[in-house]
């Protein structure tokens, strides 16, 4: 695979020693965060194959090589653009069986829900249902040639990235761990084969929807969950094309799925960001203040208004967002309180040569989600059923048929004629929309290019000292702020006599996410994928 240089290498932001510098093309591009799958995309777009084409090829290469990230197991959402049409949202995150029983778990003494080895917590897997649905509505290849490099890589072997070696000690004594750590170990580059995912790729590509929902991976759920669900549950699609939500900031409209995503939060905190006076330096303490104030005005009653039924444009009306612009000084920290474990996602972008572009994110919540792994086909379910509530009466308390509040929240950018600016989205649990939010106010505001916006140093709030990416407002608006180790010198400092309580982490640190970004401006692509993924590539032609 060709990638196309950037700018001089003696230009642009130093990662690890080596400048790290945006990447250009003129006609088609992908970023994803490893450059196995960027490649299978980038060959789809070569074969005459649509963006949707190259975001399935590059997903379902992710799901075979990067299992603690995403997989057959987990959900998916996406915004699909077609130039100078208004963009479309997918949403297949799966519902909770017809066994999900709140009651059962309450009397077990659960508050929460579980998070790990319990089948509670696992909703139907959304991400195959998407994946035909996209498939049917745009693609222009046949599904079997866009799934064939992921079956490939499954059945004949891929060498492994790092972050998949740093993940795997924790799932060794998983009925999968022999076939990720033959001999309970697994260093970087060392061949890795999943026959069985390989045979449900294959099932998928030649039988669809049905193959897999009502086939081996189908009865197996359905055995492993003991009850939780039905052939039904199975039967009934995951996956809904909705109406994105949208606000135009800093001159351009951005766009993004509506709850039960939590992607209305980058779009509120940006609105309140962009009427606030915002520092013309970024590397200003006072510009990392009025952007966490931002993220914790716009997030601090999450859990109370998030969940399958709320209606996204009433969370982003002017007067709601006005009383919390109002609410943020410039000298201290507003009062918003009410009297980690990594990660399981992946985001991929992609642009084809007649202006369709994706944004696509898929997951299994946490780092291999719930650590089940149906029958003998390796494939690990994902926990996003960690997202309901457990408290009765609750708007999103766990119950047959719903959808989880869901952190999955990827975003696009058109110009005021319709036309496409930029795709881009990130992993990170609750941290997503504050990520997006520091990345939109840099590529928009600040106009920086792809790769420095990435490579910036970013901050994430976090909750309780012992609450999980997954947990962020369980206490509302009083949070942590972690800081990067790459941030300017005199964030930690400022902020902390600004009233923040500040933590300070290495740079580069797989909690602040890994985000990808393409810019389509000037005739031309820009793209750059994540140096925090350390496997992640952008290529293009």
């Amino acid at each position: 695979m060709s990638t196309y240089s950037s700018s001089p290498t003696t230009t642009g932001p130093v990662f690890a020693g080596m400048p790290f510098a945006s990447r250009y093309a003129r006609r088609a591009m992908v970023s994803s965060v490893d450059n196995l799958a960027t490649e299978a995309g980038v060959a789809m777009l070569r074969r005459g194959g649509s963006a949707v084409d190259a975001a399935l090829a590059a997903n379902a290469v992710l799901a075979v090589v990067l299992p603690n990230q995403c997989g057959l197991g987990g959900d998916l959402f996406a915004i699909v653009h077609r130039d100078r049409e208004k963009p479309v949202a997918i949403n297949a995150s799966g519902r909770a069986g017809s066994g999900a029983d709140p009651d059962a778990l309450r009397a077990a003494g659960f508050t929460r829900m579980p998070s790990r080895g319990n089948v509670a917590s696992v909703p139907v897997p959304g991400c195959v249902d998407g994946w035909v649905e996209l498939h049917r509505r745009f693609a222009r290849l046949g599904l079997e040639e866009v799934l064939e490099p992921a079956r490939r890589y499954a059945d004949d072997g891929f060498p492994a990235s790092p972050y998949l070696t740093e993940a795997v000690p924790t799932v060794v004594t998983t009925p999968a761990g022999p076939e990720l750590a033959p001999g309970g170990k697994l260093a970087p580059g060392d061949v890795i084969h999943r026959p069985g995912v390989g045979r449900l790729l294959a099932g998928i590509a030649s039988g669809g929807r049905r193959a897999f929902y009502e086939g081996e991976f189908g009865e197996s759920l359905i055995g492993l969950g003991a009850g939780q669900y039905t052939e039904d549950d199975l039967r009934r699609t995951q996956a809904q094309w909705v109406d994105p939500l949208s606000v135009r900031l800093w001159g351009r409209d951005v766009w993004t799925a509506p709850p039960n995503s939590q992607g209305y939060l980058a779009l509120s905190a940006g609105w309140i960001a962009e009427r606030l006076d915002l520092p013309s330096d970024p590397a200003d303490p006072l510009w990392a203040h009025l952007l966490v104030e931002a993220a914790r005005q716009a997030a601090y009653d999450r859990p109370e208004v998030l969940h399958d039924g709320a209606d996204g444009r009433d969370l982003l009306a002017p007067d709601r967002l006005e009383a919390r612009l109002a609410a943020i000084s410039r000298t201290g920290t507003a009062d918003v309180a009410d009297p980690s474990l990594p990660g399981g996602t992946t985001y991929l972008c992609t642009v084809d040569d007649d202006g369709m572009a994706v944004s696509l994110i898929q997951s299994n919540a946490q780092s291999f989600g719930s650590h089940l792994v149906v029958g003998d086909t390796g494939v690990f379910l994902h926990n996003r059923g960690i997202g309901f509530s457990l408290e009765e009466g609750h708007p999103a308390e766990y119950g047959p048929g719903r959808r989880p509040p869901h952190t999955l929240a990827p975003i696009l950018v058109t110009n005021p004629d319709g036309g496409l600016h930029a795709a881009l989205g990130t992993r990170g649990g609750d941290s997503q929309p504050q990520v997006l939010l520091q990345l939109l106010t840099r590529l928009l505001f600040h106009g920086q290019d792809p790769a420095t916006a990435l490579a910036a140093g970013r901050w994430v709030l976090r909750g309780a000292e012992d609450d999980t990416s997954f947990n962020t407002w369980g206490n509302h608006g009083s949070v942590r702020v972690a800081l990067e180790g790459q941030v300017p010198g005199s964030w930690a400092e400022a902020l902390r006599g600004l009233g923040h309580r500040v933590e300070q982490e290495p740079p580069y640190a797989h909690p602040f996410g890994h985000a990808h970004v393409i810019v389509a401006e000037r005739g031309r692509l820009s793209g750059a994928a994540d140096p925090r993924a350390l496997s992640g590539s952008v290529g293009g032609f």
